[in-house]
């Protein structure tokens, strides 16, 4: 068993959604993977309300029993795959949400993004790295972006390209090299405080 652990957070809870048969596809391609466990994350099973808690996540004052749950869950991983559809150019709410309730959770750890759209969620991958940004997340540049038009049959079977094979084992390679470092640097930090 490795000491590293990414989720892989499902960032769509909508009905008949896409988003499941690609996260559980990111799973299945992660289970050869021997320097990580992965875990998925399925914001279904995380019903945040729209941000509710009166005081900024930076502050780490959690009030609410869903954030502090929340919050547990999240900063148990060292790193993260953000499977994301496109909305509107952007990422989902829900995966929005989930992101601006927490803080120093995310801090010092390494992000991978996975999307699905008619242009293959790449702006959404676009938006989720400023977001990441911010949230001191550091983000790999290996991406996979599945065309609605060739990698789902009717718009609705996921049947991934064989092109993505290949990709989704760099994207692992250097989440992994990246989750590693960052968890040295978070031990290095705990460490001085």
């Amino acid at each position: 068993m490795s000491d590293l652990k990414i989720a892989v957070i499902l960032g769509s809870t909508r009905p008949g959604r896409n988003g499941k048969a690609v996260a559980d596809w990111v799973i299945e391609q992660a289970g050869t993977r021997a320097d990580a466990d992965y875990e998925l994350i399925d914001l279904l099973d995380y019903p945040l309300p729209h941000m509710d808690e009166a005081i900024p996540p930076s502050m780490g004052q959690y009030t609410n029993e869903h954030t502090k749950a929340w919050a547990a869950k999240i900063d148990s991983y060292d790193g993260f795959v953000f499977v994301t559809p496109e909305y509107n150019h952007s990422t989902s709410g829900v995966l929005k949400n989930a992101l601006d309730y927490l803080y120093a959770e995310w801090n010092n750890k390494a992000a991978a993004f996975v999307s699905y759209g008619s242009l293959g969620g790449a702006r959404a991958i676009e938006h989720l790295r400023a977001v990441s940004s911010e949230l001191q997340l550091a983000h790999v540049r290996q991406q996979l972006s599945f065309s609605l038009f060739t990698d789902f049959e009717n718009f609705s079977v996921f049947r991934p390209a064989p092109l993505h094979n290949n990709s989704v084992q760099v994207m692992f390679d250097q989440l992994e090299s990246w989750t590693r470092a960052m968890k040295s640097v978070r031990q290095s930090a705990a460490a001085v405080a």
